[in-house]
């Protein structure tokens, strides 16, 4: 066989292999930073300006910090400024994390004010929709709760772990004191 030939008949098995190949889908975890927003708004930047490969890094690392703070050291106060500092208040993921800080503090107005922020920027935002779910079931809210648990399995599915954490606390009686 010649050799394009063989390049072609490597070329066709690859694309095949590739078009055949699984696709998973599942919710992003809440530990990763979002991606950054896009900036090309019709101008260019000027080369004196912040690269975004600093940006971003200083921002993933913002965002860590501020997650660790919340998970690691249930520090919510501090990492309710540490998301704010961040500057990306229109972020899902970072909206969220400040309406779960706002959530564990007792706060629940400005909590719910910041999931449906988290919602508007992405409507797919499946750790919103279980956190939000979460509040729904600590205000009494079975029924939107139940919603919030359908648009879990809308989006990833019964087996995900958000969907299984909010149908937990939907199947306690109502009054039992939650933990999560």
């Amino acid at each position: 066989m010649s050799r394009s030939a063989i390049r072609l008949l490597m070329l066709a098995m690859f694309s095949v292999a590739l078009i055949a190949a699984p696709v998973a889908v599942y919710a992003a975890p809440d530990s990763d930073p979002p991606p950054p927003p896009s900036s090309s708004k019709g101008k260019k930047k000027k080369t004196s300006e912040v690269k975004p490969g600093i940006e971003d890094t200083a921002f993933a690392s913002g965002y860590r910090a501020a997650y660790a703070t919340i998970y690691d050291r249930n520090d919510y106060a501090s990492a309710i400024g540490q998301l704010k500092a961040l500057g990306r208040d229109d972020s899902a993921a970072v909206a969220n994390l400040i309406g779960y800080s706002y959530r564990k503090l007792g706060d629940y107005k400005v909590a719910q004010i910041w999931y449906e922020r988290a919602l508007k920027a992405d409507p797919n935002h499946v750790k919103t929709w279980q956190y939000y779910g979460l509040w729904q079931v600590e205000q009494g809210n079975r029924e939107q709760a139940q919603y919030h648990l359908n648009r879990i399995a809308a989006l990833s599915g019964t087996g995900s772990e958000e969907y299984r954490s909010l149908a937990a606390a939907l199947e306690k009686p109502p009054g039992t004191g939650l933990v999560y």
